[in-house]
């Protein structure tokens, strides 16, 4: 049986075992999936067990940049992002780190048949959101950065970077300020995430005049975002598809496994029906 994990401090309730274990099966391969809580001072002392006794593992908060330099390689969405969420091992022990947080999205876009090449607006300038606006800008997107009003610099030096890396300069604004129409709204920050559901990044009738929204929080599995989007009748997506299509990811990589796109979608319904019932308290 092959060991796989997810590192992370702290490691509470997690869907990665129970997404994985899906994942395995549908491959064919025997294979355990374990929760590894490490401190962050106990990371780079864990990091010989780690290649010792894994085939491969996930990284969660607060790692996926410290672990960095403790690997061996990097692929090229990894040190875009810097930031590495899947480390692979092979025979000889060597690690390559890997981001599949953003082909995770792509995925996730794409199966919900949600295009990218429109006027997008990425609500939040952290690592997430950096990812959402360079993601959509390298895809033709006229990208809008919107944060609070303490967050502006940041905005602005992610526009200039997305400008040296595409050639295009996204807009910058406040949240107050957003208007006007978009084809696509994506929240990359943690509003509206448990246990403060009540909370909504955009104001008033602000998703009256978009297309299509997408929520990278995926507990709960509606946010009020969601719900209001889906209110006017919007196409909206959810944070669960991201999940589990960036795990998907992370196994191509693994195995060269190729995925159908039902197989995996089975796996988002089955996950947010029992994100559901958790919330339920069934």
């Amino acid at each position: 049986m092959q060991s796989y994990a997810l590192i992370g401090h702290p490691l509470g309730h997690s869907f990665s075992p129970q997404i994985h274990a899906r994942l395995f099966a549908l491959e064919g391969i025997d294979a355990r999936y374990d929760l590894t809580d490490i401190a962050p001072e106990n990371l780079a002392a864990q990091m010989p067990l780690l290649r010792r006794h894994l085939r491969a593992f996930n990284v969660t908060i607060p790692h996926k940049r410290a672990v960095i330099p403790l690997i061996d390689s990097l692929t090229e969405n990894a040190r875009l992002y810097g930031a590495v969420n899947s480390v692979s091992i092979d025979s000889d022990g060597h690690t390559e780190g890997d981001n599949t947080d953003c082909n995770g999205f792509l995925r996730a876009m794409q199966a919900a048949n949600i295009a990218l090449e429109t006027s997008v607006c990425v609500l939040g300038a952290g690592g997430v959101g950096r990812m959402f606006a360079i993601e959509c800008a390298r895809r033709g997107a006229l990208v809008t950065i919107a944060v609070r009003e303490t967050s502006l610099d940041k905005a602005q030096t992610l526009a200039s970077e997305i400008e040296t890396l595409c050639g295009k300069r996204p807009r910058t604004c406040a949240l107050s300020e957003l208007c006007g129409h978009y084809g696509l709204v994506i929240n990359g920050t943690p509003v509206g995430m448990y246990p403060k559901i009540d909370a909504c990044p955009v104001f008033g009738d602000f998703l009256a005049g978009v297309d299509a929204v997408f929520d990278c929080v995926y507990n709960p599995s509606e946010t009020l975002l969601l719900g209001r989007a889906r209110a006017y009748g919007k196409k909206t997506a959810g944070g669960m598809a991201m999940l589990v299509w960036q795990a998907a990811i992370a196994h191509e990589r693994w195995h060269g496994t190729h995925f159908q796109e039902a197989d995996i979608a089975r796996i988002i319904t089955d996950m947010e029906r029992a994100l559901t019932e958790k919330e339920r308290g069934l």
